[in-house]
């Protein structure tokens, strides 16, 4: 069932749920790991009840759990405890994302754990992490946005705060947590022991606000929305043309000279409010005012060939319609079709790391139906 990949003879317990967890599981199982789903018995991960619905099954499971296996196993339960165990003897990695504590008191801490399992990863994804005054609290994607600041740095000035159009906090954390692990199984091959993996999704968005915080620490000024537009490169926003929008990223004084020339707005290169990339900015805009114009005046798929005739950066505003549809989205295989039963296949987005001496296929297996993998899995263990 697994794809070939770097992390191929990798096995890995996934008692995650929803996003988080499961994208970080999503992304180990794109490289070749074998991920077993630990679903609570009668209705699974939550996320198996949230739409969109293909034929009864969830688009949003079905698009972070392809690849995976399925057993339903009751952790209050002294048999399916049994089989756990079993899974963990035989297991590289265990995944979860419950609240702090919750795990322990299932009899299953990292340090329970370690002394049983001693070459065991376990790595856990939460709100807040394994530490300090907000560790117990529930987190959401929308929470952590929020606290993290990414809300207030998107929209545009005087707007109402804004979230990212993508769930941004859960899938950073998902992101950390899978670097976390390989780093975890690197330092195993050194030492012979596992490590615990202690990933926030706080953290994580602290981690992305990368320049955010570093202008703050350096001027002592907090930074606010300021709509497409970088908060120190000019110009590098979005434009409006005559039938729709593009962005531009003219990220230097040659660049802006060679925009200014595509646009037959030569005379702005010359100009002293704009001569170097730190007065473009002070003065973004009355650029901007001074561009606008030229932009209007053609469409997008026009200026998009001219600029890149010139050799400027830039890029049409895509829909995400347009961006299923995109040639290189194509090329890359980046849309992959997955198995559902035996319904038609459905497309959804594939794995972005692309690897010398491994296929990237275009078809892969498909999620699981609720402890689909029983007695496969069952199976194997009783032959141990």
């Amino acid at each position: 069932m697994t794809v070939a990949g770097p992390l191929t003879g990798v096995t890995v317990i996934d008692l995650s749920r929803v996003l988080a967890g499961p994208y970080a599981t999503l992304v180990l199982a794109d490289l070749g790991a074998r991920v077993i789903k630990v679903e609570r018995p009668g209705s699974g991960d939550d996320a198996r009840q949230i739409g969109p619905f293909i034929d009864g099954r969830s688009a949003y499971f079905l698009s972070l759990n392809r690849g995976k296996e399925s057993i339903a196993l009751d952790l209050k339960d002294a048999a399916d405890c049994e089989i756990f165990e079993g899974l963990l003897a035989r297991a590289d990695v265990l995944v979860e994302n419950f609240r702090p504590g919750a795990l322990a008191r299932l009899g299953y801490g990292w340090d329970a754990l370690h002394a049983r399992h001693p070459r065991l990863v376990l790595a856990s994804t939460s709100g807040f992490g394994q530490t300090g005054p907000y560790a117990t609290r529930p987190a959401y994607d929308i929470v952590v946005q929020a606290m993290g600041g990414i809300m207030s740095l998107t929209g545009h000035p005087d707007g109402p705060p804004t979230r990212v159009g993508t769930s941004l906090g859960d899938m950073a954390a998902g992101l950390f947590t899978a670097i976390g692990v390989q780093a975890a199984l690197i330092d195993r091959v050194r030492t012979g022991e596992g490590r615990h993996v202690d990933v926030a999704m706080l953290d994580a968005q602290v981690a992305l606000l990368e320049n955010a915080i570093a202008r703050y620490l350096a001027t002592e000024e907090v930074p606010g929305p300021i709509g497409s537009r970088h908060p120190s490169i000019t110009p590098f926003e979005s434009f409006a043309t005559r039938d729709g929008h593009l962005v531009i990223a003219a990220g230097n004084d040659r660049l802006f000279g060679t925009l200014c020339g595509t646009l037959g707005c030569e005379a702005l290169a010359k100009d002293p409010r704009f001569a170097t990339n730190a007065l473009r900015t002070q003065n973004q805009p009355a650029l901007k005012a001074a561009l606008d114009p030229a932009f209007a005046r053609r469409a997008t798929a026009e200026w998009i060939s001219a600029l890149e005739a010139a050799g400027v950066p830039c890029g049409p505003i895509q829909d995400v319609a347009q961006v299923i549809s995109d040639p290189q989205v194509a090329a890359r295989n980046m849309l992959i079709e997955t198995a559902v039963g035996s319904d038609a296949p459905v497309r959804m987005a594939g794995n972005p790391v692309k690897l010398s001496g491994f296929e990237d296929p275009a078809t892969r297996p498909g999620a699981p139906d609720l402890d689909a993998d029983r007695a496969r899995i069952l199976a194997e263990l009783d032959g141990d």
